[in-house]
């Protein structure tokens, strides 16, 4: 699906930024609507069907954390942007537990937002996965089914945890995973404050499959947050 044919929908209180969005992202082919409150939003993605929805997360009334959490329950594959403040991390936190996809930090540019946008459409219009194929990003490959990991067709040795954990980051590549989500995929749900796990299989992982531990290029840090792997393609094998 290209610009042409994806279609947007901008839900913000603020009358000036959905206009200054609308006329962006219309100018570069995109199909927009806006939704000035969460209560619009829920009754517009009923009626028709959008690949991305960006989503204020301070509005008053139904607020942003509400609406994606309802968006999320009526509309599973939807792509939610959540825009959020630069300083407030937990909001970004709380936004990524409600179930959004990603957020973009205000004041964010043009360029930065198209770039998350087409990121979320390639996701919307990708085929779901089969959970045992073969996963590429870059030089690095992971097989499920034989629990193998590979950088540039060198097997590398990873503790089962370090493979489940990469596996998970691996499965959800250019997404941000919150350290809760992490600790309750790899661990279980009784997990949830033990931080200093995340951080030394991280750095573990780093060590292994990066070519400057120091300077990532796969497993990303977002601070606060949780962690990213670069996004990449799924391989078939």
């Amino acid at each position: 699906m290209n610009a042409a044919t994806s279609k947007i929908l901008i839900v913000d209180d603020d009358a000036r930024l959905r206009r200054a969005l609308h006329s962006s992202l219309h100018s570069l082919g995109f199909e927009i609507t806006e939704s000035p409150n969460g209560e619009v939003a829920l009754r517009e993605t009923k009626n028709q069907k959008f690949d991305v929805v960006l989503l204020d997360i301070n509005m008053p009334g139904m607020g942003g954390i509400e609406t994606c959490r309802e968006l999320r329950r009526l509309h599973p594959r939807l792509q939610i942007l959540m825009l959020t403040v630069r300083e407030s991390e937990e909001d970004k936190v709380k936004a990524l537990d409600a179930g959004a996809d990603d957020y973009v930090t205000k004041p964010f540019s043009v360029p930065e937002l198209m770039a998350r946008i087409r990121a979320a459409i390639r996701r919307a219009t990708a085929p779901l996965a089969d959970a045992s194929e073969t996963i590429l990003v870059g030089d690095i490959e992971l097989d499920p089914s034989r629990r193998i990991v590979r950088k540039a067709g060198e097997v590398v040795r990873l503790t089962p945890k370090e493979f489940d954990l990469l596996h998970y980051l691996m499965s959800h590549a250019g997404l941000p995973i919150t350290h809760i989500r992490l600790l309750h995929a790899v661990w279980g749900d009784e997990y949830g404050q033990e931080r200093e796990y995340l951080r030394t299989f991280i750095h573990e992982l780093r060590k292994k499959l990066e070519d400057d531990p120091a300077s990532p290029q796969y497993l990303l840090t977002e601070a606060y947050v949780g962690y990213r792997f670069k996004e990449g393609e799924r391989g078939g094998g």
